[in-house]
């Protein structure tokens, strides 16, 4: 008799707990396994006096144990996961001679059983079980959770069935339902539309039943929106049976010759968003949104979980459990563009969590032509998931049972613990990158495996027949139901010529219009009541009684109740007033960025921290009782990922301020991205509405290359028909009301603002609590100062550099000159313009005035849009870098920009000027000095 069949159930009890304690101190228990087995005499149940030897029992007990997490540990590299390659091996493998156990160990029966939830049982069936569990279609990995709840959870999940799904066979009959749509849809545009590209989904079919289980499931956990993000490859697919996009729609895509006049541009099919509600087989009803994406692999990132962050703050009450984000990514494109790893980092962060996505990877094992082992340095391209501690499924892309198995547990698991979960589908592509590639240039072995192998409906259609749950005739004669139907949406399409575009999330901007030409020839009123003003500033600048604050803090108010006492407002007061003003009209605000709360040149202060605590007190929040939601954030130090984030979040909030602001300007270009795929571009291509605020600091004051220039002319190179609006304000007040302009319009586009460093405290630079009380955004800022008549030289300038201009003046009385502030540069005010150049009707010479070297800011956009005078440059000479890193360098190019604006330079120079010379010659020879 086995000597484990001499354990009694009490006995076994015991032993059950001794490997509870031995997970948490493994030296102690042993003692103590020791101590139950002194005196046992294993040739009968006796006890004898003395110790007998137990080191085999108590050993191969826990060999086994150590067998039972070895596979949950590394039974994911062992898998069957792999339709049409072979694995890679790994060392060493899971034989139990690895463990210290043998082929005369299998029908010994162990209380290591028990760990796995089949009790006491033979070596061999424990085996049996770790395999089906965790080497068959279906690869976890999850021990590197640092939660033993969650581990548990998982386990007791994963090893109760062991990962082996059990359907209905009506279940089964949906499943295959929707994987024979999938499949018979790309392979009609295969047939119908020769060559043109779609991006197909042939190879991964099987993520369409999956997307359609984890809505059901969704729904009926509690989910009523999902917000999708995927790339190129399927989209077309995921648009017709998921979303529920006509198929005629589509194939109008392809036949299509215009589009209809709301889209200028318009964008390639499996590029554009979509929106629908349907009714799941619970009858429950439930939001779909895919958010529209560029070719730019991940860009639609962090604009997805924007948009869900948004939808949960402002129409779920905070729910997480009531919105999910799903996120389909490439293998390559995961485990390569660095955006993903900046999106799982703010996963988790207050100003940026969405309670959970969920991951799924279509996994080709090749990125265009680049091998997969060329394309990471990892063992998976899931392993970015590690950063957060998430669980990673590896499952077959043919097991379509065993995907929808893994995917409703991965819902499950985002409802529970509000984490990120990853299923990586390994299928393949079956043909090119797009459908006019040839991929046997470069994986000719692969690409013979693929042409051999059978289409997931194919493989599973045979399964259903085998388990008499179909006929081949019920089979062939669905998939001839659906051809027909799709043979008769495409007749119809072929009788039109335009496509239309539906705006991605219509019902969210229903109140909203496009813009027109004449919206900007002059801003709106955007002042408020003055009393009002003064109370909201009083409110802000007091501390709640009872809480130690930081002297600092305390210095800094009284500073600002001076400034009001005197009523000269700076630039953090006029600004913390327009965001005020708009809580108390019931528009919500939210600011993102690094060092936002406190502002990178410590000038905005909207959190007062309590002395000795991490609490924090943030006045725009406690205004009054009903005042709308303020929100404000330090950003994790990423560019591309926040500033995606903050476009998706003011996409699903139109009625809202939303900023995303940079720590210095030309840190933006790290999201250039965002930039050009979106911001600039998305209402031409999409249709694509937002009113995201980037706030961009901006000046030339000494600081070096990259603390100098937001790069104004890279947006001005940006913009046409009216696409953006980029605003260089020198004035509180300026900056007050294109804050509030920016709500108060009957449309939204992006509002890029180029915000001053050294102006947050000049002297010069306030404003008074009449000037945001009255009036409207200025986009040209005439000259007060100037007599008409006298004006000899009008300057034309932008920002910071006319409070050197307007010094520079009043010393040497320089009565001649009108110095003009273009504060909004895009779209061009030309009317305001020419009204200033008829009012200086007896002005010689009109300058353009720059703080950049030539080849950059404003310059190379006015010679496009300025044509109603010869403009002369006067700038640093054109270079590679913005500015230069010696501060003295600095000065002295500044100086000699004041010299040559007025006229304090040499003879030659000054017959240039004065001459009838051109302006392209006068240019010429003011680089010339300038460079010298």
């Amino acid at each position: 008799m086995d000597k484990h069949s001499y354990l009694g159930n009490a006995d076994s009890a015991y032993i059950e707990s001794l490997y509870e304690e031995y997970r948490k101190d493994p030296l102690n228990v042993e003692e103590s396994w020791r101590k139950f087995f002194e005196g046992f005499d294993f040739s009968g149940r006796k006890k004898v006096s003395g110790p007998l030897p137990c080191d085999e029992v108590f050993d191969k007990e826990f060999r086994v144990i150590s067998l039972i997490e070895g596979y949950r540990l590394r039974g994911h590299l062992f898998t069957k996961t792999n339709p049409v390659r072979t694995r890679r091996q790994y060392t060493p493998s899971l034989d139990i001679e690895n463990f210290g156990l043998s082929a005369e160990d299998l029908d010994s029966v162990f209380q290591a059983g028990s760990r796995i939830g089949i009790g006491p049982a033979p070596l061999s069936k424990i085996v049996d079980h770790l395999k089906q569990t965790y080497c068959q279609s279906v690869g976890a990995e999850y021990m590197f959770i640092r939660v033993p709840e969650i581990i548990g959870w998982l386990t007791g999940k994963m090893e109760a069935v062991k990962n082996t799904p059990d359907f209905s066979a009506g279940e089964k009959k949906d499943i295959y339902h929707h994987l024979m749509l999938a499949v018979s849809f790309e392979q009609f545009i295969h047939r119908k539309f020769v060559g043109q590209k779609r991006f197909s989904l042939e190879g991964n079919e099987t993520v369409i039943p999956a997307l359609d289980a984890v809505i059901e499931k969704g729904a009926g956990i509690g989910i009523e929106e999902f917000v999708i993000g995927m790339a190129h490859r399927g989209r077309l697919n995921v648009l017709a049976n998921i979303m529920k996009k006509p198929y005629q729609d589509i194939f109008d895509e392809f036949n299509g010759k215009q589009y209809n006049d709301e889209i200028a541009l318009g964008d390639v099919k499996y590029h554009l968003g979509y929106n629908s509600t349907v009714k799941t087989d619970q009858g429950k009803k439930v939001r779909l949104n895919l958010v529209p994406n560029p070719s730019h692999l991940e860009a639609v990132d962090p604009v997805t979980l924007g948009i869900a962050r948004a939808k949960i703050d402002h129409s779920y009450g905070g729910d997480y459990n009531k919105v999910a984000p799903i996120l389909i990514h490439g293998d390559s494109a995961i485990a390569g563009q660095g955006v993903v790893y900046e999106v799982i980092q703010m996963s988790q962060l207050n100003g940026y969590k969405t309670g959970g996505t969920i991951h799924l990877v279509l996994n080709n094992q090749v990125g265009f032509t680049t091998n997969y082992l060329d394309a990471r340095s990892s063992t998976y391209c899931t392993d970015v998931a590690k950063v957060t501690k998430s669980p990673v499924f590896h499952v077959n892309g043919d097991d379509v049972e065993a995907l929808i198995y893994t995917i409703t547990l991965a819902m499950e698991y985002r409802q529970k613990y509000n984490a990120d979960v990853f299923i990586d589908i390994l299928g393949y592509r079956r043909f090119g990158h797009n459908e006019g590639d040839e991929p046997r240039f470069t994986q000719p072995l692969l690409y013979k495996q693929i042409s051999k192998h059978p289409n997931a409906r194919d493989i599973y259609g045979k399964k259903l027949v085998e388990q008499g749950i179909y006929t081949p005739g019920e089979i062939k004669q669905a998939e001839q139901d659906f051809n027909g139907m799709l043979e008769e949406n495409l007749k119809k399409s072929k009788e039109g010529s335009t496509v239309r575009i539906k705006q991605f999330m219509q019902e969210d901007w229903n109140s909203f219009r496009y813009s027109r030409s004449e919206d900007f020839s002059a801003s709106p009123e955007t002042g408020y009541d003055r009393e009002k003003l003064f109370e909201i500033a009083k409110k802000i600048n007091t501390l709640p009684e009872g809480k130690p604050f930081f002297s600092k803090i305390k210095k800094l108010l009284d500073d600002r109740n001076r400034m009001l006492k005197e009523n000269r407002l700076d630039w953090a007061l006029g600004e913390l007033l327009a965001y005020g003003t708009l809580l108390l009209e019931g528009y919500p605000v939210r600011v993102s960025g690094q060092d936002s709360e406190r502002g990178t040149f410590s000038h905005r202060h909207a959190a007062y921290v309590v002395e000795d605590s991490d609490e924090k007190y943030y006045p725009l929040k406690n205004l009054a009782p009903q005042q709308a939601e303020f929100s404000i954030f330090n950003s994790p130090l990423s560019e591309y990922g926040v500033m995606g984030f903050e476009y998706g979040y003011s996409l699903a909030v139109p009625g809202g301020l939303t900023i995303w602001e940079a720590q210095f300007g030309d840190f933006h270009n790290v999201a250039q991205v965002i930039v050009d795929q979106y911001i600039s571009s998305a209402e031409e291509k999409w249709g694509l509405m937002n009113g995201l605020v980037l706030l961009l600091p901006h000046g030339y004051e000494g600081q070096g290359p990259e603390h100098s220039s937001g790069r104004i002319e890279r947006f001005l190179a940006l913009c046409a028909n009216d696409n953006m609006q980029i605003v260089n304000c020198t004035t509180p007040a300026n900056f007050f009301h294109v804050l509030r302009r920016q709500i108060h319009r009957p449309f939204r586009i992006p509002l890029v603002i180029f915000t001053p460093k050294s102006l947050l405290r000049h002297p010069a630079c306030v404003s008074s609590l009449e000037e945001l009380a009255s009036g409207p955004f200025r986009e040209v800022i005439d000259d007060e100062l100037a007599i008409p008549e006298d004006v000899k030289q009008v300057v034309f300038t932008s920002g910071r550099l006319y409070y050197d201009l307007a010094k520079r003046r009043e010393e040497l009385g320089a009565a001649d000159t009108a110095i003009v502030r273009l504060e909004q540069l895009y779209p061009f005010p030309v009317g305001q313009i020419r009204k200033v150049i008829k009012k200086y009707g007896k002005a010689e010479r009109y300058v353009w005035a720059q703080d950049e070297p030539e080849n950059m800011g404003a310059w190379s956009y006015l010679q496009r849009v300025f044509k109603e005078v010869n403009l002369l440059l006067i700038s640093r000479p054109a270079s590679g870098s913005p500015a230069s890193g010696l501060l003295e360098l600095h000065r002295k190019r500044l100086e000699k920009i004041l010299d040559k604006t007025f006229r304090q330079c040499n003879c030659e120079l000054r017959r240039t000027y004065c001459g009838q010379r051109c302006g392209r010659f006068a240019i010429r020879e003011l680089n010339k000095e300038m460079a010298q």
